[in-house]
């Protein structure tokens, strides 16, 4: 997390690695291996994301975990369960409370609804630019500890990385008043399409962090960033690639590759590390798109089999997106008629597919979760 400190310990920082980026001393001969076992991972998982119907019906609960995972290493802890269940709660233009809801679990559902902006804003044709970065930081800090932070805004005062006890600084980003140039020299490189798309990822998300160009939400940022750069590449078809899980389970090295790399020029090692990364997580992400995938066509024979009815697969749809869901939402906009919706909520819950979360009382509307999906993608959180 990225905080500004008043007299910090700066006896074992790191600083940034001024007019040395991009780096020139890169070892392409210990990269080849590694980049070639990245690609071919890579490659797998989007062959599997070519082949689903819709892979935003079945991938949506996917982007809530990267929320969760993401922002629990900055501190931030939240259940899946939570964040689906304010998102079911509130539709885009309602605003939070902070006594309804952990600010915990607003922060990481902004960071979900950050990401799905910014990968609406790449589908409507935007590239990855600075306009979009400052859009995203916007939205992930708009409401609760972040609102204080300077939303949207690039920092004007030093910040500092530091450990997780805040004793120590890790880390000095660039200054303030070199952070225009670096900016622009950072756009420059992510559209350099003579880099190869791999190694230009990996060199563009350690510039982010290294840079930390705003108050705080910085490693959050950065990692949104990196599906977005590969999609906006070609690299992969849809932006459902999320690094989080192993970048998480490896956080030690992730920090320490970073800072060697400004303070050794330890870059071939570090791309090393992130070539590492995508492979393992692209293994990881096939495997949980091939689950969803079954679980999708199993759930579709038994919606089949209980429903008896043309709607089945439209309710199979929009429960898939919403795997927590408010009944009025479901009955009112799911496309379905009220009395069918109704009914087939009833059965799917006699039928134990759907777990009522909060049970309807006066005005206040029924919530239910698709129980079978939930379990798979809490699993990997």
């Amino acid at each position: 997390m990225s905080i500004t400190v008043v007299e910090p310990d700066l006896s074992d920082a790191v600083d940034y690695h001024y007019d040395r980026f991009p780096p020139s001393n890169l070892n392409f001969g210990q990269l080849m291996k590694p980049l070639a076992q990245a690609a071919s991972a890579l490659a797998r998982y989007d062959q599997m994301l070519k082949g689903m119907h819709n892979a935003e019906i079945l991938l949506a609960p996917v982007r809530n975990q990267e929320a969760v995972i993401s922002s629990r290493m900055e501190g931030t802890v939240s259940t899946l369960d939570e964040v689906l269940r304010l998102e079911a709660e509130h539709t885009e233009d309602n605003e939070f409370s902070a006594t309804e809801h952990r600010l915990d679990t607003i922060e990481v559902f902004l960071y979900s609804r950050a990401i799905r902006a910014a990968q609406s804003s790449i589908r409507a044709g935007a590239p990855v630019s600075l306009w979009l970065v400052r859009a995203a930081h916007q939205e992930l800090l708009r409401f609760g500890r972040g609102a204080r932070l300077a939303p949207g805004e690039f920092k004007t005062e030093q910040n500092f990385l530091v450990d997780r006890n805040r004793r120590k600084v890790l880390f000095v980003p660039i200054s303030p008043e070199k952070l225009q140039d670096g900016l622009d020299s950072w756009i420059a490189y992510i559209n350099d399409d003579t880099v190869e798309t791999l190694i230009r990822t990996a060199l563009a998300h350690i510039e982010f962090e290294a840079l930390h160009p705003f108050k705080d939400g910085n490693g959050r940022i950065g990692r949104m960033l990196i599906p977005l750069l590969l999609w906006q590449s070609g690299a992969i078809s849809e932006p459902y690639f999320y690094m989080s899980g192993y970048l998480e389970e490896h956080k030690d090295e992730y920090i320490d590759r970073m800072r060697n790399a400004s303070a050794h020029d330890e870059w071939t090692e570090w791309i090393v590390f992130f070539l590492r990364a995508i492979e393992a997580q692209a293994k990881s992400n096939l495997k949980q798109a091939e689950e969803i995938r079954s679980l999708y066509q199993e759930l579709k024979e038994k919606f089949r089999s209980i429903l008896a009815s043309q709607w089945c697969t439209t309710a199979l749809d929009f429960m898939f997106t919403h795997p927590v869901f408010l009944n009025s939402r479901f009955t009112t906009t799911s496309g379905i008629p009220q009395p069918t919706a109704h009914r087939f909520v009833r059965l799917l819950v006699d039928a134990g597919i759907l777990r009522i979360i909060q049970p309807a009382a006066g005005r206040r509307s029924a919530i239910y979760a698709l129980e079978p999906l939930l379990s798979l993608v809490r699993a990997g959180s």
